[in-house]
């Protein structure tokens, strides 16, 4: 790993530079833009009750948001404080009481309600249970849950058994005892959250560079020559990065978004920490390219092509070919595989011209440094491992790679998610390396048992296999999951309701309740109420998007009284399920389980000396791959010929994707879309493209294909012609169930769809659609 350490945070310019201001108008008003004086003050009084407690974790507590890694009010990237809506969005989750036991009384009215009625109940107060045919929630002690929940375990077979982890404020003492406890009990089938994110930005900076994080920190953004994002949003999703980004303009650097939606957030922002950005805001994104959904790889290959031509009439004018020579494998390949690429296909698969692919090709051919961020625009796809590796090639042909100011970033949405795997909480995973033979002999004389050693299922399969017929060794007969809720995340809601029905055993271990608790289960449903990150006895960890590992403490406050530590729970249920072993399952408390990490994960020898409040440290120093030197098997980058994807759609029909509105997660805060003024139900379509179907701007849209049914209502907006976008999970009945991306697994999230005029709206439903014949269109669009 690199030897450079981190140099901690930098003072941002201040000074006030109108070429860059988005309005002369002040505050931007009669702008469509996010309130944030409004927002925070509607934060302050939801939390009117506990508002000391609230304080303390804004000031104290490490950000259990986006994993941009915010400690108290500080980070590692520009002095000065910084608090972002994201972060007192999900403040309440921490400082809200227990649900009132009457709401327990009448499950169907429970199921009636949405996911933002049902977490605005409050915290999960007690152990829970309940069979088929009951119409409420019985209370049960830890002590008959926990043994209600080994003895099932003890009667399946080990490959029967998953686990879940989502990314809610979850520590890295959660994720480590979760993954240790799953191989206690002989099973593989564990899975977290980045499944569904990132995890082909690891499978494919594995492949390409060796490595399985971001090579670069957000500090590098601020005086890069091209800072460029790939399907991805941070005004919207990680909202403290616009401080950076007004840092990079301030330092020069040239903007680029690649995006099929010209997104306005990333046009003009009002900063509200940075005095003239919040009074005239700031005009972030230099230029757009709009390619189509899932034309990236088909954009790449013509930057590559044009480099390649460039290259012919001048060597050395685009490639860093002493960087290649040094570093690189594949080359040759590369060339021949991209030469031979034809323009019309490269156009009509991007979406882009020749022309346009060249202007992006002489940019970054001109630029000394860079640095490429990307999030699920490119990971969640079919090829999103594909899609990752081609933004590889590009940074190793330009030389892109550990130095200042250049790397590769896939930046984090949710906080600590990044630890997630590093800790072994994952089927491809152990603490500190793959899942393969090597770790194994490490971790088994680490742990002192065997772990098994056939391979794991994902959490999407593992999910899908309840629906296995009786007596198959892999069928799902008992689900554990530390928070999810997959009717809301995965696609195709319907199916994905018949799978958990089919579980014999869920057990649902959270803080507050959605709409995936209330289904009904074969045998019972188990119900157990969690600590926050701020409970946790001994503090806790999170990892950041640029590997910083932050100590966040125990927050004195109210407490949820029979809340637990989820890596008590876990230590608890493993001595139950296995008594005679528990000794080796045994953590007593929260420093134990870090010394340990610090042993079976050598990237973070050093966490076991993080104490206290404001502890950090960053694994793999300042940037991964320093000076060329990469952690493969001969220290070399891998270029891979990456083919371009059939993205044949049937004749009038659009590529649909999913966005995302005022949500963390699936958590949904607002009904409106504070940078487009959008209603969760609308359908962002090119105003021509809607003509002509002749659809004016707020008529009644149905979007529909053999999967599902959308009923929304047309919205004008900037998308790339033929596109048109929906918002997540509102539309995941448009995605197709059971399409996992080979190499990582991640589900796809796009597809063909027919658009027509509706008569009605429903919200998602359409009677007079019913009986269109959706079963015999072909709309795979891969």
């Amino acid at each position: 790993m690199g030897k450079t350490k981190h140099e901690g945070p930098i003072k941002l310019d201040t000074s006030w530079q109108p070429s860059l201001w988005a309005s002369l108008m002040p505050m931007g008003l009669g702008k469509i833009k996010p309130h944030h004086i409004r927002d925070t003050m509607k934060v302050v009084y939801e939390n009117r009750d506990n508002l000391g407690y609230a304080y303390r974790i804004l000031t104290q507590g490490v950000c259990d948001g986006c994993a941009l890694g915010v400690s108290g009010l500080y980070d590692q990237t520009l002095t000065g404080p910084h608090l972002c809506t994201t972060r007192l969005n999900v403040l309440r989750l921490n400082t809200m009481p227990a649900i009132e036991p009457k709401w327990f009384e009448d499950v169907s009215a429970l199921q009636k309600m949405s996911s933002v009625e049902l977490r605005q109940l409050g915290r999960i107060p007690y152990p829970m249970s309940r069979k088929p045919g009951e119409n409420k929630f019985s209370r049960i002690s830890w002590n008959e849950a926990l043994d209600r929940i080994a003895k099932k375990i003890k009667g399946i077979s080990p490959k029967q058994l998953a686990f879940f982890l989502t990314s809610r404020g979850i520590t890295n003492e959660v994720y480590y005892t979760a993954a240790k406890m799953a191989r206690f009990l002989g099973t593989n089938n564990i899975d977290n959250a980045s499944r569904i994110c990132h995890s082909p930005s690891k499978t494919a900076l594995k492949r390409s560079l060796g490595i399985g994080a971001s090579s670069c920190n957000y500090q590098d953004w601020i005086g890069t020559d091209v800072l460029v994002f790939w399907g991805s949003v941070p005004a919207n999703n990680q909202p403290v990065s616009t401080k950076y980004m007004y840092a990079a303009k301030k330092a020069g650097t040239k903007i680029i978004l690649i995006n099929p939606y010209k997104e306005p957030a990333m046009e003009k922002y009002w900063i509200p920490s940075v005095a003239d950005s919040a009074l005239f805001g700031t005009k972030i994104v230099d230029d757009f390219y709009q390619v189509n959904i899932g034309g990236d790889i088909a954009f790449m290959n013509g930057v590559m092509k044009h480099w390649f031509e460039m290259e012919e009439a001048q060597p050395g004018s685009a490639i860093d070919h002493a960087f290649v020579k040094q570093h690189a494998n594949g080359m040759a390949e590369l060339k021949k595989h991209v030469m031979i690429q034809e323009w019309e296909k490269l156009e009509a698969s991007s979406g882009l011209t020749r022309e346009r692919m060249k202007e992006f090709a002489v940019l970054l051919a001109k630029a000394k440094s860079g640095v490429f961020v990307w999030s699920m625009g490119l990971t969640q796809h079919r090829f999103g491992t594909d899609n990752i590796s081609q933004v590889a090639n590009l940074a190793v042909l330009r030389g892109y790679l550990g130095r200042k100011n250049c790397g590769v970033m896939p930046i984090r949405g949710h906080s600590g998610v990044q630890g997630s795997g590093e800790m072994g909480a994952d089927p491809f995973s152990l603490p500190g390396g793959d899942f393969e033979e090597k770790s194994w002999t490490r971790i088994e004389k680490l742990w002192g048992f065997q772990i098994p050693k056939w391979q794991g299922d994902i959490v999407g399969i593992s999910i899908e296999n309840a629906l296995l017929p009786e007596g198959h060794e892999r069928k799902t007969r008992v689900f554990y999951t530390s928070g999810g809720n997959f009717l809301e995340t995965m696609p195709n809601p319907d199916f994905m309701k018949k799978c958990l029905e089919s579980v014999e055993l869920r057990v649902h271990q959270d803080i507050i309740l959605n709409t995936s608790t209330l289904v009904d289960a074969k045998e019972e449903v188990i119900i157990l109420p969690a600590m926050t990150r701020y409970e946790q006895p001994g503090g806790g960890t999170s990892t950041s998007t640029e590997r910083m590992v932050y100590f966040s403490a125990e927050i004195e406050g109210p407490r949820i009284e029979e809340a637990r530590a989820e890596w008590q729970i876990y230590v608890d249920l493993a001595a139950r399920v296995n008594p005679e072993k528990k000794h080796l399952m045994h953590f007593s408390s929260a420093q134990e389980i870090r010394d340990e990490i610090a042993k079976a994960n050598p990237n973070y020898d050093g966490i076991q000396h993080l104490k206290n409040r404001g502890d950090v440290f960053q694994w793999g120093g300042a940037w991964l791959c320093e000076d060329g030197v990469c952690p493969t098997a001969d220290g070399r980058a891998n270029l891979l010929a990456i083919e371009v994807p059939d993205l044949t759609k049937p004749e009038g029909h659009f590529y649909v994707t999913t966005r995302r509105g005022k949500q963390f997660n699936s958590m949904v805060y607002s009904s409106t879309d504070p940078f487009n003024n959008a209603d969760r139900y609308d359908v962002l379509i090119h105003p021509d493209d809607a003509k002509e179907l002749r659809i004016a701007e707020g008529e009644n849209v149905v979007v529909y294909n053999r999967h599902g049914t959308f009923q929304g209502r047309a919205k004008y907006e900037a998308t790339k012609r033929g596109n048109i976008q929906v918002y997540w999970p509102e539309g995941n009945v448009l995605i197709p169930k059971g399409v996992y991306e080979m190499y990582a697994g991640i589900p796809e999230y796009n597809t063909a769809v027919k658009v027509e005029k509706a008569d009605s709206f429903n919200a998602n439903k359409d009677l007079n659609y019913v009986e269109k014949r959706i079963e015999d269109l072909d709309v795979s669009v891969g």
